[in-house]
């Protein structure tokens, strides 16, 4: 069965419906891009006609469109190659003036690191872009400020009653379906602004039905969302096990955020053995999803829900009522102050992993650790300095690893130092490549004294056809030896051969 929303799509933006203003502020910035060539943010809630409203634009100017969902498709990589091909070439055989509009759906679900450079990658593209670019965003505060500053946003708002119902009677009529006008006004009313989730209710319940009538919309009506807020209530207070699993259905969170919700909010209306059977239940739910995290194996979200749900209103004891203030997790707030000290501990961890050819992982909760004690407030300053020169570490992460203040006197002079004997190992890297034999830089010239030194060392050491050991060579045999061994010592006072490090590593 061919949806609705899709054989009825507009197309042109004469026929969308509500939304004057943004519609006439989306043709002028497509009139006027070659004066101002930025991308376009279209923001607002669900289903009000964003996508319908760049696609209708392209028809109307003549642009072919290329569309990526960006939250399906978020990495930089993805993003270069397909939106980045888009949008840095024109097209030979379409379009007007070889222009084609890039459409990006979902740009506020690209969240920076967790998504690998997507949301760094998306900024600069708009930025570099020579082709007309849409973003379509819920959200439009979810995306960063940078990559907000550099578009034109317009914001699309819900659509009216009002503006809904033409659009369903219109269908029905192209459908062949007889209605009555209450039962429209019903399912115009119940989608609060959302015209696709009007036009998709009238689909469904219009199946297999010659004539629409108001009781059959009673019937029908689908669930809205609930805010966390009530679900909260919901299940800490009200509900038995089952309807709190089923009202989980109906939140619009995820499980990992769920999760965190209730963890939180609990010991507000639990006390004592309620309050410890519930965190044994939610215990259980998180050895679920870090067993989905593990696999990749989503299918393992039904117990963590159940877990969560179920099974910490059946960990209730007593009736609950009353007001409560709840408040969103703490972990999120945590996560925040946290950033540029987890910043600082990935970036050393992707230094060893890099330098030891080993995982992050192995990294984080292996090595660093190790470090950490065998570096504690730079007591081992030798050492200290061969880490600080092997891992390229500057002052604040040497500060980070030795507990160390980041300002102290101490520390920066131990940097300074890694800088040094970074360069000093560079320079015997070389192998002595760009520096002669004799102790000479390259470009001087060799004398006729040093010529004449240099025969005649060779004919000593070849005159007696090396049968014979004199006392003078033995003498010269011991000497090299011991200028070795002192130059092996000099090696080890240096820190050349990070003998701490390699031993450890």
């Amino acid at each position: 069965m061919t949806d609705w929303t899709e054989k009825y799509r507009p197309s042109s933006l004469s026929e969308l419906r509500g939304n004057d203003k943004a519609r006439k502020n989306l043709r002028k910035w497509a009139d006027t891009w070659d004066e101002h060539r930025t991308a376009a943010i279209l923001y607002g809630p669900p289903g009000i006609g964003k996508t319908s409203a760049a696609h209708a634009l392209a028809a109307d100017v003549g642009w072919p469109t290329i569309e990526l969902n960006a939250s399906d498709s978020r990495t930089k990589d993805v993003i270069e190659r397909v939106a980045g091909e888009a949008a840095k070439s024109g097209t030979l055989t379409g379009g007007s003036g070889g222009r084609r509009l890039v459409i990006m759906d979902e740009a506020d679900n690209i969240h920076g690191n967790a998504d690998r450079g997507g949301s760094r990658a998306v900024t600069s593209l708009v930025k570099e872009a020579n082709q007309p670019m849409v973003l379509i965003a819920n959200e439009f505060y979810d995306m960063s400020n940078t990559l907000r500053n550099a578009c034109e946003d317009i914001e699309f708002r819900s659509v009216s009653k009002r503006s809904i119902l033409p659009v369903l009677r219109d269908v029905c009529r192209k459908e062949g379906v007889e209605f009555e006008s209450e039962a429209l006004e019903q399912i115009a009313a119940m989608n609060s602004g959302d015209l696709r989730g009007a036009v998709n209710d009238l689909q469904a319940l219009a199946e297999g039905r010659e004539r629409l009538v108001a009781e059959d919309v009673v019937t029908g009506e689908r669930d809205t969302t609930t805010g966390i807020f009530e679900y909260l209530d919901t299940v800490l207070k009200e509900a038995g096990p089952r309807e709190a699993l089923e009202g989980s259905y109906d939140v619009d969170e995820t499980p990992d955020d769920l999760i965190n919700w209730i963890e939180d909010n609990v010991p507000k209306e639990y006390h004592g053995e309620e309050l410890a059977v519930a965190y044994g239940f939610l215990s259980k739910a998180d050895r679920w999803l870090g067993r989905v995290r593990a696999t990749q194996n989503y299918s393992f979200w039904r117990y963590a829900g159940d877990n969560m749900t179920a099974g910490v209103a059946a960990a209730r004891r007593e009736p609950k009522g009353g007001w409560t203030r709840y408040g969103p997790p703490s972990y999120w707030s945590k996560l925040g102050r946290s950033r540029g000290t987890r910043e600082k501990r990935d970036y050393i961890a992707r230094k060893i992993a890099e330098t030891n050819g080993v995982s992050m992982g192995t990294a984080r909760r292996e090595l660093m650790p190790h470090l950490a004690v065998m570096t504690h407030h730079c007591k081992n300053r030798e050492l200290t300095v061969a880490m600080a020169a092997r891992y390229e570490l500057d002052t604040q992460h040497v500060a980070f690893v030795t507990g160390s203040g980041e300002s102290t006197k101490k520390v920066q002079s131990i940097v300074e130092e890694a800088q040094k004997l970074c360069e000093a190992q560079a320079a015997e890297g070389t192998g002595g490549a760009f520096v002669p034999d004799d102790g000479r830089s390259g470009d001087e010239p060799e004398s006729e004294e040093s010529k004449g030194e240099t025969a005649g060392e060779t004919s000593t050491s070849t005159g007696d056809g090396g049968d014979n050991e004199t006392a003078d060579d033995k003498t010269t045999d011991d000497e090299g030896e011991e200028s070795r061994e002192e130059h092996t010592k000099r090696q080890q006072e240096s820190g050349d051969d990070q003998a701490g490090l390699s031993d450890f590593f």
